[in-house]
């Protein structure tokens, strides 16, 4: 074999190693699959994610992605879907498969049909399912140009599809075919049906949840937890979404291009106006039993201008609110505790100093005067001097962090007084009706464009501390969001198209030196379904404005 035909590759485990000009990622996989935990799903050549069908053709660094990864379970769920389209397409050629939303452990979807699906029609669904897994069909990735595209899309009568790419950039269209079925989906596939052998579907009518492995335990299915209010909330927005006329991006693109996108942003403000003023309502009408209004919700839900507008929602109602921020309880940096990487662990129940807050709660709530702390992020300290409180009969308390659900922050506060707010931002606006757009997606661009702002950090240090805020989310603020009272949805149905234009110079900057290129890239490529909205009629209440700048508050 000739030097030309070789190529150099520093390996997962360290060494390099010369290989074949041409040879896949899914062949050399083959010598390394002993140091992953699951089945190995993609490639990462030079830190950009690649399909194991992706043929290597210059010297290179690679390193291969597992179901422990975010990568790897996005590549699953997704071929999973299209294994559970085309199980619906086989047995019910008549009827629309629509994956709404994630759930804790899965997707909600539905199907739409002449009549109600039942749970005999799932379980049908679920055994040609294993079938097609079973027969472990490729799927085969094909590019077309956009009108052979749109031609495919009008075939199948979708679309939905073709308003999502009508406006990208790139001339063409990349589908993936699976025994004769076409379909588009938003990123990577695996090689074939076989990689996606766990699932469960569960009848959760109208529609069902399609269960499958997690990154903290990738070789099972989990057990099905239901989450009632949060399902509730997404109904919710999907009504907002009917009332805006606007089903899918491409009917937003649709209004941006025409210049109607104004209207858009109107409408979907006074629906969280309106939201707002309901809670308010309902607060007032509590009391005097509830004295302390509890706001939690993961990173860049946008609590902070929540609790500023619902406090003036309840002065409409003759209360007068006091926001306490769980921030300025943080303990002194040198005394948090740190992550399983060594960094300061902010999001852990322990940075906050628990025993001078329910101290100070206690004396608060007995007509007391106290001194509250005022924590300085820049020092990692408490500043010398902080802000007197002290409340009357008729005042109320609303108190904002990460952990206002946790009972352990307010222990000393009987239930009964507490009215419990849970925020975050549940996108149920899709790409089209086979690609969701992930909640956790919105935070992160959220986050990228706030840190940029104001805590002057880069997109690649936001990507870097992401993986420990979820963590940090999943251990001590998800488990309580049932406890909620009321929740609230801070998503905005156009704020993507916003985001974008503060979003997009800040993801360039990451170069492939970097572990979180794949990241930036994939982010990229998502707001590339999006067309600019112009941040000026962004009004200067919006909880958007929290991460673009410009707020009221």
């Amino acid at each position: 074999m000739s030097s030309e035909e070789k190529i150099t590759v520093v390996c997962p485990d360290g060494a390099t190693r010369e290989y074949k000009k041409g040879i896949s990622l899914l062949e050399m996989s083959k010598d390394f699959e002993h140091l992953y935990k699951t089945r190995i799903m993609a490639g990462r050549v030079d830190n950009d994610i690649k399909e194991l069908g992706f043929q290597v053709d210059s010297d290179c660094r690679v390193q291969f992605v597992d179901l422990t990864h975010s990568d790897g379970i996005r590549i699953y769920q997704r071929s999973l879907s299209f294994v559970m389209i085309k199980a619906v397409y086989d047995l019910f050629p008549d009827r629309k498969v629509k994956i709404n939303h994630s759930v804790t452990l899965g997707l909600y979807c539905e199907i739409e049909g002449s009549s109600q699906l039942t749970r005999e029609e799932v379980v049908k669904i679920e055994s040609r399912m294993h079938e097609l897994v079973e027969r472990k069909i490729p799927f085969i990735k094909k590019e077309v140009t956009r009108e052979e595209a749109r031609e495919i899309f009008e075939k199948y009568g979708r679309m939905d599809r073709y308003r999502s790419i009508e406006h990208r950039a790139k001339p063409y269209v990349t589908f993936y075919e699976c025994d004769g079925l076409y379909d588009y989906f938003y990123g990577y596939m695996a090689p074939h049906t076989g990689y996606v052998d766990k699932f469960q579907l569960i009848y959760y009518p109208p529609g069902f949840v399609m269960l499958h492995p997690q990154k903290n335990d990738p070789t099972v299915v989990p057990v099905f937890q239901e989450t009632r209010k949060l399902f509730n909330i997404f109904d919710e927005y999907e009504k907002w979404g009917r009332i805006l006329g606007v089903p899918d991006i491409g009917t937003l693109n649709n209004m941006v291009r025409k210049g109607e996108i104004n209207n858009i942003i109107r409408i979907s403000e006074a629906l969280h106006e309106k939201k707002i003023a309901q809670i308010a309502d309902m607060i007032t009408q509590s009391r005097p039993i509830k004295k302390i209004v509890l706001i939690s919700g993961p990173s860049s839900s946008g609590k902070t201008t929540f609790a500023q507008r619902l406090s003036i929602q309840l002065r409409v109602n003759g209360l007068r609110p006091f926001i306490i921020s769980l921030d300025n309880y943080f303990k002194n940096r040198e005394a948090i505790p740190r992550d399983e990487s060594g960094e300061y662990d902010f999001e852990a129940l322990d940075a906050i100093d628990l025993d001078l807050f329910n101290l100070q709660l206690e004396m608060i709530l007995k007509g007391y005067e106290v001194e509250m702390p005022v924590y300085d992020f820049e020092t990692g300290s408490r500043m010398p001097e902080g802000k007197k409180l002290k409340v009357g009969e008729d005042d109320i308390l609303i108190v904002e962090g990460i952990h206002g659900l946790n009972d352990k922050v307010t222990e000393g506060v009987p239930s009964e007084k507490k009215f419990k707010i849970y925020i975050s931002a549940l996108t149920s606006l899709n790409i089209d009706d086979h690609n969701r757009i992930p909640s956790t997606d919105t935070r992160m661009i959220r986050r990228i464009v706030r840190d940029n702002q104001f805590r002057n950090t880069d997109a690649l240090g936001t990507l870097k501390m992401w993986p420990s805020v979820r963590r940090g989310e999943k251990l001590y603020i998800f488990p309580f969001q049932e406890n909620a009272d009321i929740m609230f949805n801070s998503a905005l149905i156009y704020e993507l198209g916003v985001l974008k234009v503060y979003a997009e110079p800040l993801l360039k900057e990451i170069d492939r030196s970097h572990p979180e290129y794949s990241e930036a890239k994939r982010l990229l490529e998502f707001l590339g379904y999006f067309l600019p909205i112009d941040c000026r009629e962004v009004p200067l209440n919006s909880i958007l404005r929290e991460f673009i700048g410009g707020s009221c508050f």
